[in-house]
């Protein structure tokens, strides 16, 4: 007889025989058959456009003046708080087990034991217990919201961040909200919402280099999708996933070599000069309105160019492998980490971008999630490296002395029928035999330096006592939609604008929300 397999290695795909085989680049990423990685999309041309969060050293007079007024790539607009999701792709576990989420009373209202031991905890680990092995609860606070003391995501986080520190300065919400399972065509995605709010309805002031990015070629930059009423294909998120991706944004070929940085520069003004000028006095079939705009960006996009020799002469500064703080001795990655694991390496690209500014917002998507294999060693694996870039991103916005909102979501999630995995990796736990949907759930944490973020609640929506979202206790909670928009919601918040969602987001389902409603809807006081 064929020995039965109980557990797969952390990068080898999931392949289920309850499932279709694989097609689209969404199903290979859920299953871990790609480790979302694409075919490199360059952006549109105006998805370049960017506005710096703080001046930078000056071009020459008329063109700085020309960056300034024009175009909008000195210091414009505020700067808003950096944001970076992580999609885990296939249906991942986020509550019970790692987040905890409990009834209408928030995260700390438990749930019964059939409800944890559907989200894969024993009887004799559920969060109101403490653990005998150290006397220690169950319930873990260290990040301000509620974790299972054995999540995985909360032990990956805690390598790589500061416990006394940075853990200190970090605090997060859960939204209980149902999603399709094994899908990408879940409208999860928020960063085009984001973007909209941040550049207040412009590609501009959101990213010094691009808008968004995205470890995936997809439109949304991940594997599930971004809702089509938010979507801007001019801000069409740039593939980010390896280092070279970072550097290859601000390559300027054998220019700077061939010159010296400021030769390099004088000799794009001189570029921008010349095109402002001819395009002053050329005309064009695209009527009054339309032609001055089309000039204005080529105009920009010009001077974009020699800002760019300017500021990035050297793309590898830009080098997330060359960075300290990052990779090395006293990195939040060893070289070999780094090295060795394609994951740790799209996160520091990406976090990289996002947090130093380069990038508004970033996705990072991470395949492999789909993983009810009948153990629970597999998941506990995979969710343990999520977790650890989870971390990353905190300590990376933490040594950089930035705020940082991570948002966690995945399409779907799953159960377990109470069968323990006593394995090493198993962990004593509930392994995962199928998908359900009806545990599935979202979370976001904030890094503010200034302090931990002061919440109103920790927990939007609820679950009711067997462990199945209550539909009825959130917009959020049965529609993915609502979802997205509840995170934006929040994003404007943190900023203190969230009186503005209306004006910015016109004709969607919260734009009409009563101030009550809006005010359910909100986890924290503003931190900017």
């Amino acid at each position: 007889m064929a020995k039965k397999r109980k557990s797969f290695g952390l990068d080898e795909p999931l392949l289920h025989r309850d499932h279709k085989r694989p097609v689209t680049r969404r199903d290979f990423l859920a299953q871990g058959l790609i480790g979302g990685l694409g075919i490199t999309v360059a952006p549109s041309l105006f998805s370049l456009f960017a506005n710096p969060r703080a001046a930078q050293a000056a071009l020459s007079g008329d063109l700085e003046d020309l960056a300034k007024n024009m175009c909008g790539l000195r210091g414009a607009l505020a700067a808003k708080i950096p944001f970076i999701c992580i999609d885990l792709a296939g249906g991942a576990n986020i509550v019970g087990s790692n987040v905890l989420a409990g009834k209408a009373g928030g995260p700390l209202d438990f749930l019964n034991t059939a409800g944890y031991s559907k989200m894969g905890l024993p009887g004799d680990m559920l969060p109101s217990m403490t653990d005998p092995t150290d006397n220690l609860s169950f319930t873990d606070t260290t990040l301000g919201l509620p974790f299972h003391k054995d999540s995985a995501f909360l032990r990956g986080i805690k390598q790589r961040i500061n416990i006394t520190t940075t853990a200190a300065n970090v605090n997060g919400a859960v939204i209980p909200a149902r999603s399709e399972n094994d899908t990408g065509n879940n409208p999860h995605n928020p960063m085009y919402g984001i973007a909209r709010y941040a550049t207040n309805n412009y590609a501009l002031g959101f990213g010094k280099l691009v808008t968004l990015i995205g470890s995936s070629s997809s439109m949304s930059g991940g594997n599930s999708l971004a809702p089509a009423t938010m979507i801007n294909p001019e801000i069409r998120p740039t593939k980010v996933d390896r280092p070279t991706d970072v550097t290859g944004l601000v390559d300027t070929g054998k220019m700077v070599g061939t010159f010296s940085k400021q030769q390099a520069t004088s000799i794009m003004e001189s570029v921008a000069r010349l095109s402002e000028k001819k395009l002053d006095h050329s005309d064009t079939l695209l009527g009054n309105v339309a032609d001055d705009a089309a000039k204005q960006r080529v105009k920009c996009e010009y001077v974009k160019s020699a800002t760019i020799v300017d500021e990035y002469g050297q793309p590898s500064d830009l080098d997330p492998s060359k960075d300290p703080d990052i990779v090395g001795q006293s990195g939040i990655f060893t070289q070999a980490e780094f090295d060795g694991d394609g994951e740790f390496r799209k996160t520091a690209s990406v976090m990289k971008m996002v947090i130093n500014g380069y990038a508004g917002a970033g996705t990072i998507s991470m395949g492999g999630y789909d993983y009810h294999t009948g153990d629970r060693s597999t998941g506990e694996r995979r969710d343990l490296r999520a977790g650890q870039c989870m971390g990353a991103c905190l300590e990376y916005a933490a040594r950089k002395g930035v705020p940082l909102m991570l948002y966690v979501f995945s399409d779907g999630s799953l159960t377990s029928n109470g069968t323990l995995d006593n394995s090493p990796d198993g962990r004593g736990k509930g392994v995962w035999t199928g998908d359900n949907s009806d545990v599935a759930a979202s979370f976001f944490l904030i890094y503010n330096p200034g302090g931990r973020p002061t919440p109103l609640k920790q927990q939007i929506g609820s679950f009711r006592p067997d462990g199945s979202v209550d539909t009825a206790s959130s917009p959020a909670a049965n529609n993915v939609n609502l979802l997205v928009e509840t995170v934006i919601l929040n994003y404007m918040a943190l900023h203190g604008q969230q009186g503005q969602f209306a004006t910015m987001f016109p004709g969607m389902g919260l734009s009409n929300a009563s101030s009550a409603l809006i005010d359910r809807l909100l986890a924290f006081e503003p931190i900017a």
